[in-house]
């Protein structure tokens, strides 16, 4: 009795070794799905970005915020004009770069959509200001900043 008990426990132990181990199959398939990939043809992105350098952001508490009558805030910073035909009392920033090259990337996009964007420099930040249309009076700004938002969300108004 106890040499069947003995037979019976090995053969047990032995169906229990081959049957935890993996199976050829297994194998082939993966080694399969990594070849598909691997030939796979690398699909480029349809409209490349070009960024010359990461963006620095600044905290908004670093600008004086204006709150006028109606509810419109316009910040007041004191800019240079770096490229465009000048600036009017209101403007629409819709960027604000560190670096130049970016700038002038944001500032050539919006040229190609028919704005005329401009560039102005806060020195005190060393910040470059894209500026996408200028405007004389408030209300017009804030309905131009409205108009940007939609596709520009951080859009705001600089007082000259």
């Amino acid at each position: 009795m106890k040499k069947y008990f003995v037979i019976c426990a090995g053969l047990c132990a032995a169906l229990a070794m081959t049957s935890c181990k993996s199976s050829e199959s297994a194998y082939k398939k993966a080694y399969e799905k990594a070849k598909a990939q691997e030939t796979a043809p690398v699909q480029e992105p349809q409209a490349p970005v070009n960024i010359v350098a990461p963006v620095e952001t600044k905290p908004v508490t670093e600008t004086k915020v204006v709150d006028n009558m109606d509810n419109v805030q316009v910040r007041q910073e004191n800019v240079a004009l770096v490229s465009g035909t000048g600036l009017k009392n209101f403007s629409v920033v819709v960027g604000s770069f560190s670096v130049r090259a970016n700038a002038d990337g944001l500032q050539a996009q919006l040229k190609d959509a028919g704005y005329d964007a401009q560039i102005v420099k806060n020195e005190n930040r060393n910040m470059y200001r894209v500026v996408a249309a200028t405007f004389d009076s408030k209300a017009e700004a804030a309905a131009s900043r409205n108009e940007f938002r939609a596709k520009y969300p951080d859009a705001w108004l600089l007082a000259k």
